[in-house]
């Protein structure tokens, strides 16, 4: 690559950051932004975080830097237990409101919510599939394959539908997926996508994209 008629180094872009935090006393909302700020440098077009506390789930999201979308409140819920983040660089889909994550949808198990980072290589092929099946996709990014081979998984436990969805995607990927009462990390079989597992001094679990973010929250 060339610069200036010299010749440098392409510089790598990290494409996404994606966080998760299980507590039953912790502020899980709360280590999330922290975690999230701390993960900034992996993508800075939007942010998320999407929180449960067992049985309701919600999320927010918006356009810009984390301090930005969450300027006037860090999403909050009583009793929450499960928070997952994201932080994104557009690989796939067009950089809008509608392709912002965590994704989050209601299906016959319940609701789920997903962070992806990384990219698919036969996204469109299955996305053509399940389309002329008659799923409906509400964006243009892969990480919406997840959600729905998920959701139309015939397993009996999450779990299961999780692992028979991933056997069907080819690619570098990293996950964090939460429940209304788990939080679930996967990555893909070569581990091209890092994802960071931590603990806090209290017992509180932690899913990252890298270190610095595990190390975010305390």
């Amino acid at each position: 690559m060339y610069e200036n008629g010299y010749n440098v180094e392409p510089k790598w872009k990290e494409e996404c950051g994606v966080y998760g935090v299980f507590s039953r006393t912790e502020d899980v909302s709360g280590l999330t932004y922290l975690g999230l700020y701390a993960l900034q440098h992996r993508g800075q077009e939007s942010a998320g975080i999407a929180i449960t506390d067992g049985a309701w789930m919600d999320v927010t999201r918006g356009m810009g830097l984390v301090n930005e979308v969450f300027r006037h409140q860090v999403p909050h819920m009583e009793n929450q237990c499960i928070a997952i983040g994201h932080v994104r660089y557009s690989t796939t889909g067009s950089s809008l409101l509608c392709n912002t994550q965590p994704l989050m949808v209601n299906y016959s198990g319940g609701k789920i919510a997903l962070a992806h980072n990384g990219n698919l290589t036969n996204a469109a092929e299955i996305r053509h599939e399940l389309e002329e099946q008659g799923t409906i996709f509400q964006t243009s990014i892969d990480s919406e394959v997840f959600v729905n081979l998920i959701a139309r998984s015939r397993a009996e436990t999450v779990e299961e539908k999780i692992i028979e969805s991933l056997k069907k995607i080819r690619g570098a990927y990293c996950l964090a997926i939460m429940t209304e009462d788990k939080l679930i990390g996967a990555r893909d079989p070569q581990g091209f996508r890092p994802l960071c597992l931590g603990k806090t001094e209290e017992g509180s679990y932690i899913l990252s994209s890298e270190s610095c973010g595990r190390n975010g929250g305390y």
